[in-house]
């Protein structure tokens, strides 16, 4: 198993795969147009695999990925006195069914980890759902209520 970032080569993958996880979640998705979903998600793939605010973590096997994890940097904005690290917002954490419970997405975790560590992130945030709220605690993460939300509409 190799561990890396995605490259713009793994996009029809990371689009099929966001298709299964939202499927396998909710299956009444599967009446909405896999074409329609796969422009609009090419669109941002290309432009987070092309930018330095995402940053997709794959991990691989045979040339197949099999689980990634998907971060956004969050600037803040500076404060005099205090030198200003951004923070990571976790976000899309899948492991295609065979593989998981084999520790796949914890080593994935990890090499995120380490990035966060590496650069100084201030902190990551995630939305676990309520059957992965033990994956992120054994793997260092703290449980919190949830934040307060405003919704325009």
């Amino acid at each position: 198993m190799n561990i890396r970032l995605a490259k713009t080569k793994d996009i029809d993958q990371l689009i099929k795969m966001r298709w299964d996880f939202t499927i396998e979640y909710d299956e009444n998705k599967e009446k909405e147009s896999y074409d329609d979903f796969k422009k609009e998600c090419c669109s941002f793939l290309n432009d987070a695999l092309n930018n330095r605010q995402w940053f997709i973590w794959v991990a691989e096997e045979n040339e197949r990925i099999i689980s990634h994890i998907y971060i956004e940097l969050i600037h803040k904005v500076p404060r005099p006195g205090r030198k200003t690290y951004p923070f990571a917002y976790m976000t899309n954490v899948y492991t295609v069914p065979e593989y998981r419970n084999k520790g796949v997405g914890g080593e994935v975790l990890s090499s995120v980890n380490h990035r966060v560590k590496e650069n100084n992130y201030e902190f990551v945030i995630v939305w676990p759902s309520e059957e992965s709220i033990n994956y992120y605690k054994k793997n260092g993460y703290v449980y919190s209520t949830e934040p307060m939300e405003y919704f325009p509409y």
